[in-house]
């Protein structure tokens, strides 16, 4: 097979200036030195050290989009794609990262006060405040509007009650973004939902199981219990009872971000599916050379050169700030259903040895069925896509 010649494979892609370009270059060598050797040993231990957080932050590679007024670049929302893109081709454990700067703190920036964004912007663009966000219940998942978890006002404090689940960082985080019921009785309920931002020492607030994955095994992913917890009414994010709102104007870009890593997962299996086909022998030559594998790279390379367009195109309609939520929807589920069946296949074509832990092909296989899980169900994103058909 001849060297492929993907646009995934270009890195001089549309919207990418020289600046971006530079930018990736620098991330992609500091991976190499600060990510690749220890992603294993990460894998095993369960969780991302904070010093590679710090270190992150030290080079200027977490949110790098926020203001210079509170210790950011100020730039465009490029780099954030770039930056997600080279996390995922370490490993999809670090997907933790990319809600820290790209789904957690645009909410404080977007609708916090002044205050606000002084106390945290800064330690989370350095790498001192890792952020998590909390919606999940377990007895509330997609349903946001049918959360149990109550806030309510007791003078100049919220008492905050109710329990979080599948929160990514969950055992790491100083600062959660948690989705409750100021006011529990509102008609119609996403009426009562509001943002409060706790911090890692408040009163009442404790963490309860670090849960076991099938896969993203270095992401830790955590139960948060609030009982009583005390939350100063001056951390309210936004205005009460404009939570759900915050939340639905929030959900496109976080959608978007799903969508980039599951592109890059295929892409990333591709990859690593074409060079050992290129290298495995059967029956006297190269798998690469049997027609049935040939066949099968060329689908999945057709498939995946059609998401990168897809994607490219909702990233540069994302950045002049155009409303895509319809296509992101689409984009969202379409490129995760077809990640999974890349991550199939690609196991497939590496025979018995697909199926051992030393192959990246194996973690990839357990790491990317969650992605039509979270940030919205793909059923849920079949949802929007007929309702905003007028169906």
């Amino acid at each position: 097979m001849g060297t492929t010649t993907l646009t995934s494979r270009n890195p001089a892609r549309a919207y990418f200036s020289e600046e971006h370009l530079m930018f990736r270059d620098s991330l992609r060598k500091f991976l190499e030195k600060e990510a690749a050797p220890y992603f294993d040993q990460w894998e095993q231990d369960r969780i991302i050290p904070r010093e590679f957080w710090k270190k992150m932050g030290d080079n200027g590679f977490l949110c790098p989009w926020v203001d210079e007024a509170y210790g950011g670049l100020g730039v465009d929302f490029g780099f954030s794609v770039i930056i997600n893109e080279e996390l995922e081709r370490i490993g999809s454990g670090l997907v933790g990262i990319g809600l820290h700067n790209d789904i957690v703190t645009p909410y404080i920036a977007s609708y916090g006060t002044e205050e606000q964004k002084a106390k945290y912007l800064p330690p989370c663009v350095a790498g001192d405040v890792i952020t998590a966000i909390a919606m999940t219940e377990p007895g509330a998942g997609s349903d946001l509007a049918g959360i149990r978890t109550t806030a309510i006002r007791d003078g100049d404090y919220y008492i905050l009650n109710g329990q979080k689940t599948f929160i990514t960082n969950g055992i790491q985080s100083d600062l959660i973004l948690v989705a409750c019921k100021t006011d529990p009785k509102a008609n119609p309920p996403h009426k009562g939902v509001s943002l409060l931002l706790v911090e890692r020492n408040t009163p009442g607030f404790s963490r309860g199981r670090k849960l076991d994955k099938v896969g993203l095994h270095s992401q830790d992913t955590a139960e948060l219990i609030f009982e009583d917890a005390r939350v100063p009414v001056a951390n309210l994010l936004g205005e009460e009872g404009k939570g759900f709102i915050y939340l639905m104007e929030k959900l496109q870009q976080e959608r978007l971000v799903v969508a980039i890593c599951a592109q890059t997962a295929a892409e990333e299996m591709l990859r690593m599916t074409l060079q050992y086909v290129k290298e495995r022998e059967a029956f006297g030559k190269p798998l690469s050379k049997l027609q049935h594998i040939q066949f099968t790279i060329a689908e999945m390379a057709t498939e995946i050169e059609v998401g990168r367009t897809f994607v490219d195109d909702l990233i540069v309609n994302h950045m002049q700030g155009k409303d895509v939520v319809t296509q992101v929807s689409m984009a969202k589920w379409w490129t995760t259903e077809m990640a999974r069946r890349v991550a199939n296949q690609c196991m497939q074509l590496h025979g018995g040895y697909g199926y051992m832990e030393e192959y990246p092909i194996a973690r990839r296989y357990r790491d990317i069925p969650v992605a039509a899980i979270y940030a919205g169900t793909n059923e849920i994103m079949k949802v929007i896509i007929a309702k905003n058909l007028g169906m």
